[in-house]
């Protein structure tokens, strides 16, 4: 199992944290286009995308390496960086490609790691063996977007893969010792809570390295604004806010947090309209934390309810 180098003097295992104690000071992802599309926009497997995604493939804030690090070298003059493959996905190429294109961000000096987003039906042999070779070289960590561990949001969300899709995935990189991270949203149509925390639940049964929670934002320029123009996936912040905290609560604190809500550009976001506060969120997860006397991994050991057995 890969040392995670859990802090247990913080109430959460931040992939922040993590990654400073790791590379010895902070450590930057700096979000890369790498010019790749998805199996679900090019009409391989569907068109459109997924339902949430916005005409960027989830990756509005992705831009160069060096305007990157010019930009964010007076607020973090001595940092590292990791190059961070966001857009669409980024395993769905050739392999002879995706060596290029990783390669050429692993040569430049002031990148001291790589991680790669992808869908877990975009890796094929040949992508394994590369990403192996490059996890014993450098450091990785590949995230993978399942969403939902349900097929029937699944296939609301026009996800185009099933979920055993996913475990053949999730084993396949475990057998590599690459680093996994998995991407979950909040507030899919139709999902429960009882549904949703069962998501986090199934992921954090495997060797993962870290989980993104995402709060479900409604985009211009996606199907959900099409399919869902009037939808809002939570009533209020605080609503989301202890929703967070109950899965927090249940995933091991071994496993690095990456994300706890959303990030979607102002004039694109149509809800939930306080979803921009991220800040106001995050402040509000961790006063939720120390009113409750809790931590991430409380109930992790838990028995799992049975009303949260699916």
């Amino acid at each position: 199992m890969i040392n995670n180098l859990i802090n247990q003097q913080e109430p959460i295992n931040t992939i922040g944290a993590y990654l400073k104690k790791y590379f010895g000071q902070k450590t930057i992802k700096l979000s890369l286009e790498g010019g790749f599309t998805c199996p679900n926009r090019d009409g391989s497997k569907g068109t459109g995308g997924c339902i949430f995604c916005s005409a960027d493939g989830s990756g509005d804030f992705a831009s160069d390496i060096d305007g990157q690090i010019k930009l964010l070298s007076d607020k973090w003059p001595n940092s590292k960086h990791l190059a961070y493959f966001q857009s669409y996905s980024n395993t769905y190429a050739p392999v002879k490609e995706l060596r290029e294109t990783y390669d050429s961000v692993l040569k430049n000096p002031e990148i001291s790691g790589i991680a790669i987003a992808t869908r877990p039906d975009c890796i094929t042999e040949e992508t394994y063996e590369l990403l192996s070779e490059i996890n014993q070289k450098t450091f990785l960590w590949v995230e993978l977007g399942l969403q939902t561990a349900h097929d029937r949001t699944a296939d609301l969300i026009n996800r185009c893969y099933t979920l055993d899709v996913y475990d053949e995935a999730i084993q396949r990189l475990s057998e590599r010792n690459i680093r996994t991270v998995v991407h979950l949203i909040l507030g899919l149509p139709g999902e429960t809570k009882e549904e949703m925390l069962h998501s986090v639940r199934y992921v954090c049964q495997d060797n993962i390295f870290g989980i993104k929670l995402h709060l479900l934002n409604v985009v211009r320029g996606s199907q959900m604004e099409k399919n869902y123009p009037d939808y809002v996936p939570f009533n209020s912040m605080e609503e989301y806010i202890s929703l967070v905290v109950d899965a927090l609560e249940i995933i091991p604190p071994e496993i690095t947090i990456h994300r706890m809500t959303a990030d979607a550009p102002r004039p694109i976001l149509i809800s939930p309209e306080w979803s921009f506060q991220k800040r106001s969120i995050l402040n509000g997860i961790h006063r939720e934390l120390k009113n409750r006397g809790t931590w991430q991994g409380k109930k992790a050991r838990e028995k799992q309810p049975a009303s949260d057995r699916f």
